[in-house]
């Protein structure tokens, strides 16, 4: 009965359930069924006309305000069920899911506006001269920092909406949805040139196990963090952020605010890195652009700012190419090498988080004498992860097992990714709500943000070069007209 139990009232366990209920309504576009079509898509704009509108253009009539409050209203039906099933307080949670909900979602628009999120290869199209470049993901920079304020200066409001307040729960689910978006990756990843996919691959592969072994050792040896701190930080850093942060705070049994810390300092630095290397990419690595691309891959460390950054990288070195050499190459290819290595890298997160589960109870935490249980294992690794495995994999096989359904699949994980979104906007929302300063300086928020940026500056950003030269070196795209 109490395993029975602990299916709904877990938040690991309801995430899994939540996200794979969100999976499973999109995937009716298989079946020619289109279950979330009116969820609302959030477009970079420069008039508030051209913010909202329907993800599925068979709903174009709704509207976009339509959209808006159909996704909400779906949305706090399913969380409210799932706060009944957790045994909170459903009142009160749905109470502040409405606040939390649209805070949230007025930051992700806030993030879209054209001089805030437009990239270079953009500005014609929006008709606008500049742009911040920080694409929608700034949304979770505002969401965050709205957050911070509420939780640290509007103590009251952030009381009220303390039941719904549940970052672990938003960010697992959003988690459980993305592994549909790479399955639909991988598969087009596999269409690709196979010495791209093989480099790819074997550069992640040699790159994480450099990046989260040097992180680790420098937050405990240094910097004199635990294991609870270094081995989430070692991951946020290494792998793909804010995912591998959580998997592997779950994987470990860390204390919630661990990851959430690490999950932070994740965005802001990934912003930091959006803005400076394709630049410095464009500069000194114009001559070898596929090494360009796979850099960004290696680098950045969220998927919105990593392939954001691999296209603004494939416009301004095809550009400078252009104006140098006097060689014109294809577009998408440079994007195509940082996309390839992106998805190889959040593909790993699932195997880290099972191998980490298994060394802390066999070696890290097992007592002298005592033997490691298949329990334990099973009791740490984090369920939600079942869930991210589980979508990809099945998005992968139906497209590789049924090619016509390509299309159809890359439509419903574009449904499912506006409810990814969503959970994330309301991660760093809560994430901030959360956040007390007080208290995160006393945790060590400081040392940890400086261990990220000397580990990031000092090593990883320049091995992740070092490693992307020596996998694609040479490499070069197809010219126009060639």
């Amino acid at each position: 009965m109490a395993f029975w139990r602990s299916l709904l009232r877990s938040e690991d366990w309801m995430s899994l359930w939540l996200g794979l209920f969100i999976f499973g309504l999109s995937m009716g576009l298989l079946g020619g069924a289109d279950l979330l079509g009116w969820a609302v898509k959030t477009n970079v704009w420069t008039s508030f006309s051209q913010i909202l509108q329907p993800v599925s253009k068979p709903y174009a009539g709704i509207g976009g305000v339509g959209s808006l409050l159909s996704t909400f209203l779906f949305l706090l039906v399913v969380m409210s069920l799932a706060a009944k099933g957790l045994a909170a307080d459903v009142r009160r949670f749905a109470l502040g899911f409405v606040v939390i909900f649209f805070a949230s979602y007025a930051c992700w628009v806030a993030g879209h506006f054209a001089h805030v999120a437009a990239t270079p290869d953009k500005l014609d199209t929006l008709g606008i001269t500049w742009s911040l470049n920080l694409t929608g993901e700034a949304g979770y920079i505002l969401a965050l920092l709205v957050g911070l304020v509420v939780g640290n200066f509007l103590p009251k409001t952030a009381t009220r909406i303390a039941e719904a307040t549940k970052p672990e729960l938003y960010i697992k689910t959003a988690i459980v949805i993305m592994g549909a978006g790479l399955g639909v990756k991988a598969v087009e990843a596999l269409s690709l040139a196979s010495a791209v996919i093989f480099r790819g691959l074997c550069a992640i592969v040699e790159a994480y196990l450099i990046y989260w072994a040097v992180v680790y050792l420098v937050a405990r040896k240094y910097f004199g963090f635990s294991r609870e701190w270094a081995a989430p930080l070692a991951s946020g850093i290494s792998i793909c952020g804010v995912s591998a942060a959580i998997a592997t705070g779950g994987a470990i049994r860390a204390r919630p605010v661990v990851p959430i810390m690490v999950s932070s300092l994740v965005v802001i630095f990934a912003v930091v890195e959006l803005v400076l290397l394709p630049f410095a990419a464009q500069q000194f690595l114009y001559k070898e652009p596929m090494v360009a691309g796979a850099w960004m891959g290696l680098a950045v460390k969220t998927d919105g700012a990593a392939v954001a950054s691999g296209a603004i990288t494939d416009s301004l070195v095809r550009a400078k190419a252009l104006a140098e050499l006097g060689v014109e190459w294809k577009e998408g290819w440079i994007l195509m090498a940082t996309t390839t290595v992106k998805v190889f890298i959040d593909i790993f997160i699932g195997v880290w988080a099972f191998i980490l589960a298994i060394l802390w109870c066999t070696v890290i935490e097992r007592k002298p004498g005592e033997k490691a249980r298949v329990g334990e294992i099973w009791e740490r690794f984090p369920k939600f992860v079942l869930g991210y495995v589980g979508t990809f994999a099945a998005t992968l096989t139906v497209c590789l097992l049924f090619p016509h359904l390509v299309g159809a699949s890359k439509a419903a994980a574009a449904e499912a990714n506006v409810f990814r979104q969503l959970f994330f906007a309301m991660t760093f929302f809560t994430i901030g709500v959360v956040s007390n300063f007080r208290k995160l300086w006393e945790e060590g928020i400081g040392r940890l943000a400086a261990i990220y940026a000397i580990c990031l500056f000092g090593f990883i950003i320049w091995v992740g070069l070092l490693i992307s030269w020596v996998f694609f070196h040479g490499v070069r795209p197809p010219v126009v007209g060639g």
